[in-house]
Formats: structure tokens, C-alpha cells, sequence
């Protein structure tokens, strides 16, 4: 696959597209004002001035790359951009570069260059072909990962079984909240919703909130290349979930994180705020979930029910390990969303079922029908690292 073609299939002739048509000048200001999301309005004003440079056609050899990485806290992201002189068609183009590790809690401050390590490239969906983005994996200055670089393990785990053929396919759930910190649709006196949560679930009209923004999110992961498989409003009303996979490797995490990415940018221009916490509002609320899928190429052969049984056995038998990696530092916040409610098994327990979705790993019926496929691990938070639990659920086929 030539991936100048992929990244900008007209890059010989790129023209700058005119996202809106400005008249009479620059001075005219254009308006959110009247759109609304939810129950919630929202007032950002796009300046003309603004429009007026982000459309200026740019030099043919001057490229946007926006170096994106994961920071110290192990769920933020940070970004910056460099220009590059042509489009890169493979990361080889790409150059390692360096920031300040001490800003973002990955170093200290009398050793602070901290080494990008390109890992990965998708099209910009916001500054368009032929700008890039560039996903990368942190390092110290002494060339080992920093603490947030679970990628790199992961990286090596999933080579050791590559002959296996790994898929996983991973489900993000998330919160959108206003800018007053209460969830969007939610009543503004800091009420809660009047319909049930049940309603909510792949629902519509007065049952959801932010289908905007998760339009726009799903068109921007499909320009941007991330083998984006769907989306739908979750049980809690202003929650939502996007589905990636089913990709062989490291490409789920990778496009999971890049999603992440794109998520929070594009909630910037909606006055949105994106939260992954495992249980944003409390107890009588469902929480937020980012069930992984998995098999390998044994699983997914006849007679592959008898290797998934395995490693489901395998899966409940180091519980305690695997709770520990599922969520934000070591999963004690995961607690309080994994109670035995809303479609979740305990914290201190672990099961697995057939069509169960209050099982820790659930197995689709017709996997049961088939005797081949898949399991689904339930248990990871919404704020989980995807390289550390697919490291943790490719390990259980080490030989």
C-alpha cells in the first residue's frame, strides 16, 4: 500500500478546501449561538479572522505533523507540532524529537529531555491531507520507556505471539460533561435525569445528549484511519462509546488512543468536557467501561472453545493481578463501578459466562454455537491503558 496515497490521495495538486465561505472581508463574525447539544447550549463564537488564516493555502513542502503522546498521568494526552518538508510515507520519514518531561510529570526537572519515538501515523482530520499525525511512544534520555509507556511491553509481548495472529477489538465508553461539571442533558439545578437509565442505551430524543459531538468524532477517526467499527449513546444518559477493531496487534491500542485524542480536540470546539472515570456520578448511576475483545487464530479455528475456555480459566485464576492493571494507576477507582450492578460483575469475584453480561469475561452465544470465536473481557475501567490489558490478555498465550 503506498501511504502518500493513503495519507493525501491529491497531494500533487493539494488545494486548500474552504471550510466556510466568508463574504465581504474579514470583519464578519460567524456564530454558534442557536446551536444546542442536549439540553445544554452553547455559545462559541468562530471568529472570521480565525477562518480567515486556517484556510490560508500553505506551501507544498511545509507539512503539520502533531506529535501526540501519552503524559505522566497515564490518560492525558499532549501534542505538538513540527513541519515537516513532505509528506512522510512511512515513519522512517518521521524524526524522533524531544519536550520537556518535567511539565508533563514524565521527568524531572534537572534531566528533563524526554525522547518522542514515533510509533505511528494517521491523516489529520483537522487541518486535512496532507497533515499528519503522528502517535509516539515516550522515552527517557537513557533510552528506557518512561513509567506511562506501557506500549513498549506491549509491543514486545504481542511480537513473542505473533504467530498466533492476536485480534482485539476494544469498546470505549466516556462521559460528556458541560463546563459546569455536570453531565450534559443533566438537569442545571445539579439534578439528575428524570427518565430511566434504561432509556438511554442506543436511545434517541429526550433519553440522549452530545450525538453532535459523537458524530463528528466517528467521521474524523474514519478520515484519520483508525479501523473505527461504530458508536452508540450508553446506559448513563451523556455517556457514549466507540468501538475499534477487529485489528490484529497493537493497532486497536494504538487507535484507541488516537480516538482519545481526537475525542478531547473535537470536544474543544463543543465546550465539552470528556471523562473516563470508571464511575463519574456515584453509585446509583452505571459506570464507564472499556470492554476488550479477544482472540487468537487457535480461538477462532474449529474446536477453538476449548482454548478460549482455557484462557478464560486462566483469566479468573489471576484475578487479582488483572485488577490491578485495569484502570488508572492500579485500578481502585474500577471498584466503584464493579459492584455486581449495572451489567458488571464484583470487583473481588471473577466469572464467566455465555450471553452473561453481569460475567467478569462474557462469551456471545454464538460463540457457544460455533465452538469457536472470541471472549470479551468486561472487567477493564473506562480510564484503563489498552496496551496494558491487551499485554496482560496476550500473555495468557505465551508458550
Amino acid at each position: 500500500m503506498n501511504l502518500c496515497k493513503f495519507l493525501c490521495p491529491t497531494t500533487s495538486s493539494y488545494i486548500v478546501s474552504r471550510a466556510f465561505s466568508v463574504h465581504k472581508g474579514v470583519q464578519k463574525k460567524l456564530s454558534q449561538r442557536h446551536f444546542s447539544s442536549g439540553l445544554t447550549r452553547i455559545d462559541l463564537p468562530l471568529n472570521a479572522y480565525y477562518l480567515h488564516y486556517t484556510n490560508l493555502r500553505l506551501p507544498q513542502n511545509k507539512i503539520f505533523a502533531t506529535y501526540v503522546w501519552i503524559d505522566g498521568s497515564g490518560i492525558n494526552l499532549r501534542s505538538k507540532d513540527r513541519i515537516l518538508d513532505k509528506v512522510p510515507c512511512d515513519l522512517s520519514m518521521i524524526p524522533k524529537w524531544a519536550f520537556d518531561g518535567s511539565s508533563t510529570g514524565q521527568a524531572k526537572t534537572d534531566d528533563s529531555d524526554t525522547i518522542l519515538i514515533p510509533v505511528a501515523l494517521y491523516k489529520d482530520p483537522f487541518r486535512q491531507c496532507p497533515h499528519v499525525i503522528v502517535l509516539c511512544e515516550t522515552y527517557y534520555g537513557d533510552g528506557t520507556p518512561t513509567k506511562s509507556n506501557y506500549r513498549a511491553h506491549c509491543a514486545d509481548v504481542l511480537s513473542k505471539i505473533s504467530d498466533q495472529k492476536p485480534w482485539f477489538g476494544i469498546e470505549q465508553e466516556y462521559t460528556m460533561f458541560d463546563l459546569d461539571l455536570w453531565p450534559l442533558g443533566w438537569p442545571k439545578v445539579r439534578g439528575y435525569p428524570v427518565t430511566k437509565a434504561k432509556y438511554s442505551y442506543c436511545g434517541m430524543g429526550e433519553h440522549v445528549a452530545g450525538r453532535e459531538l459523537a458524530e463528528c468524532h466517528a467521521r474524523a477517526c474514519l478520515y484519520a484511519g483508525l479501523d473505527f467499527e461504530g458508536t452508540n449513546a450508553e446506559v448513563m444518559k451523556g455517556s457514549w462509546e466507540y468501538q475499534v477493531g477487529t485489528t490484529m496487534g497493537i493497532k486497536a491500542a494504538d487507535d484507541l488512543w488516537v480516538g482519545r485524542y481526537l475525542l478531547h480536540r473535537i470536544a474543544e470546539n463543543f465546550g465539552i468536557i470528556i471523562s473516563y472515570h470508571p464511575k463519574p456520578m456515584g453509585k446509583d448511576q452505571p459506570g464507564i467501561g472499556c470492554h476488550h475483545n479477544f482472540s487468537t487464530k487457535k480461538m477462532r479455528s474449529d474446536g477453538g472453545i476449548s482454548e478460549i475456555e482455557r484462557v478464560c480459566k486462566v483469566l479468573c485464576d489471576q484475578h487479582d493481578k488483572f485488577m490491578k492493571n485495569y484502570g488508572l494507576g492500579d485500578g481502585q477507582e474500577n471498584r466503584k463501578r464493579l459492584t455486581g450492578k449495572f451489567e458488571t460483575a464484583s470487583f473481588d469475584t471473577c466469572k464467566w459466562g455465555v450471553a452473561d453480561r453481569s460475567a467478569s469475561i462474557r462469551l456471545q452465544r454464538s460463540v457457544m454455537t460455533k465452538k469457536k470465536g472470541f471472549l470479551e473481557d468486561r472487567r477493564p475501567a473506562g480510564d484503563c491503558d489498552p496496551y496494558r490489558v491487551c499485554a496482560l490478555l496476550a500473555e495468557t498465550c505465551l508458550k
